[in-house]
């Protein structure tokens, strides 16, 4: 097998300028799910993975979903070994503001530097892309060096993880293991620990994304003529969003909200705080004067595996050039909450819109909408086919992955834990500076081409993990 890696890994090597010419033409379609406007985008993205899937030579297909459609494709011409289903997502984050990007966010550029080496820099590079076209042209190379894959494979990407993921999670539940059956899933939509240092995520936090709307008078008011008589929302809203916290202490003041967390095991903050971590470069990179978070944990523990409680945005008000006094007839904020076993997102949603309108001042309405949540997940890091998975990850980087916590949800992957009761393999070649959800957003050259060899290994190496239940 050792000699049959090295033959796909040398035609990786001869194809790598195609592979990265069409991870461009992927990057330049806006596939934007959480915009309506780009809904025509968003298909034609799904239509241009389902044809590079069928070029690689797996079987592929669109499924209608009552959302953005799925692109699935298999492999499955060797029996009695494992199968593994690949996960990724082809939509992107919105890419405002726009100001601030170097290049146009949907014409990919690389940018050349001396030292961390040459980037590619687009919305979409990293987060998902990149990482999971990674996985498409892994196969792609070794059908067209061997003409058989080791091991069986399936895909699913989606089209909503960054707005929900409700229609991957609903076909899920529904096809409950039986076309989407397998002996582990992989997924690659996260960071490795650092450059040249590969990880393997054993746990992700949860989500609550809501919406804050305070209203006010019916109609924007002369804040001289009505100020001091009516309440003004966005001073409202501030008010409200400042009880939300205590800036003394870090803590998130919702009654309730820490009822249910489970705390860090000693094990974790030991190997968290054994893993090489430089705080004053962390802080420098990011341009802070200071870091701040919940008292009592080091700053990746707070990252890692401490829930959260942040303002995504807010609006309301006069926001143009120069002066327009007014009392705003409404106002409102974006809120996202960040959660760790054993949070539920529906519980924590109800606690925080208990708590927004039993602090919101009188005078003015308040609404809390639910936009979408995700369940935290811990996963048993542990068994032969991680074992698999840690020995390619080595034979590629040369080193031994570490194992971590990540900050980020990925809804999905909860709902995979729980349907299809398999092994999953959190393996990201990202990195944890390629600013994904921000303007500039990149990933390395080296990361995706050593993403590339990384899956070539990987399939080899499950390969030899035992025989599948396909």
């Amino acid at each position: 097998m050792a000699s049959g890696t090295e033959g796909v890994l040398a035609r990786v090597e001869r194809e790598g300028g195609s592979h990265l010419d069409e991870l461009k033409d992927f990057l330049r379609i806006p596939s934007i799910s959480t915009d309506p406007q780009y809904k025509g985008d968003v298909l034609r993205a799904a239509g241009w993975l389902r044809e590079r899937m069928a070029d690689a030579g797996l079987s592929a297909e669109l499924i209608e979903t009552a959302g953005n459609p799925l692109v699935y494709g298999e492999w499955t011409g060797a029996p009695g070994k494992p199968t593994v289903l690949i996960y990724g997502h082809y939509d992107v984050q919105p890419a405002d503001p726009l100001e601030e990007w170097r290049h146009p966010p949907f014409e990919p550029a690389i940018e050349r530097d001396p030292e961390k080496g040459d980037r590619l820099v687009a919305r979409g590079a990293t987060d998902d892309k990149g990482q999971s076209y990674a996985h498409v042209k892994a196969v792609a190379a070794t059908l067209a060096e061997r003409g058989e894959l080791p091991v069986n494979v399936k895909f699913i990407v989606e089209g909503e993880e960054e707005s929900g993921g409700a229609a991957i999670d609903r076909f899920v539940r529904e096809d409950a293991g039986d076309r989407l059956g397998c002996d582990c899933v992989v997924v690659s939509d996260s960071s490795m620990f650092k450059r040249g240092q590969p990880s393997l995520i054993y746990g992700l936090k949860g989500l609550v994304y809501v919406e804050v709307k305070v209203h006010g008078p019916n109609r924007d008011l002369h804040s001289g003529s009505f100020g001091g008589a009516v309440a003004n929302p966005a001073n409202a809203l501030a008010h409200v969003l400042a009880s939300l916290r205590d800036p003394a202490t870090g803590r998130v003041l919702i009654p309730g909200f820490y009822d249910k967390v489970r705390p860090l095991e000693e094990w974790e903050r030991k190997e968290f705080a054994g893993l090489p971590f430089d705080e004053e470069a962390y802080r420098s990179d990011l341009g802070v004067e200071a870091l701040a978070g919940e008292h009592g944990y080091t700053t990746r523990e707070r990252a890692w595996a401490r829930p959260t409680c942040d303002v995504n945005g807010i609006w309301g008000g006069y926001m143009g050039e120069g002066a327009k006094t007014i009392i705003p007839a409404r106002a409102g904020a974006k809120v996202s909450m960040r959660l760790v076993p054993d949070q539920d997102p529906r519980e924590i949603g109800e606690l925080f819109a208990e708590h927004v309108r039993s602090v919101a001042p009188p005078g003015v309405r308040v609404e809390v909408a639910d936009i979408h949540g995700a369940s935290p997940v811990l996963i048993d890091a542990q068994g032969p086919i991680v074992e698999a998975a840690l020995d390619a990850l080595e034979a590629e980087w040369g080193k031994r992955p570490v194992r971590v916590r990540e900050g980020g949800t990925i809804p999905i992957v909860g709902t995979f834990v729980e349907v299809l009761k398999v092994p999953v393999l959190l393996i990201g070649f990202g990195l944890e500076d390629d600013r994904l959800h921000s303007p500039n957003e990149k990933i390395d050259l080296a990361c995706f081409h050593g993403g590339v060899r990384s899956s070539v290994r990987l399939l080899d190496r499950l390969a030899e993990a035992g025989k599948g239940t396909q």
